[in-house]
């Protein structure tokens, strides 16, 4: 059997543990996954709110230039610069996700799989794609080829 069609060792399964428990590290992996999904989202929130602020500067000098003042003004005092959420701008609620919920959840995630599959990752889901590839055919392959 050529290399390429055999799994990568660190993505096999250690002797004795049971579908059950493979099952359930891959859902907590599966659930980190999603998590790392909403923490991209919230990095686009805290880029795009700021992108909004400098957007609504540039409003604010574009109508003082077309004579506007006031409104320029009120712009900039009630929306330049303003915090999204009480005291914190969006790098600071950025930060207190990553420190918090973000570092918890990663931490549980390896720590379970430490315990469980000696640290391998994605153990389910290579099983997975043992079951559902067609086995011996090109772009089918287990792993890539060695380099």
């Amino acid at each position: 059997m050529p290399d390429t069609e055999r799994m990568l060792d660190d993505h096999r399964r250690p002797d004795g543990l049971d579908d059950a428990t493979v099952a359930a590290v891959g859902r907590l992996t599966e659930a980190l996954e999603t998590v790392e999904r909403a923490r991209g989202r919230l990095y686009d929130f805290h880029q795009l709110t700021g992108e909004a602020d400098f957007k609504a500067g540039d409003a604010a000098d574009l109508l003082r230039e077309a004579g506007h003042t006031a409104l320029a003004d009120q712009v900039e005092r009630e929306v330049v610069g303003r915090n999204v959420l009480k005291g914190r701008w969006t790098f600071q609620i950025v930060e207190d996700y990553d420190d918090g919920y973000w570092t918890a959840f990663r931490d549980a995630e390896r720590e379970v799989r430490e315990a469980l599959t000696g640290g391998r990752r994605h153990v389910y889901e290579a099983e997975l794609k043992e079951e559902r590839r067609t086995h011996g055919l090109a772009g089918h392959e287990a792993r890539p080829p060695e380099v």
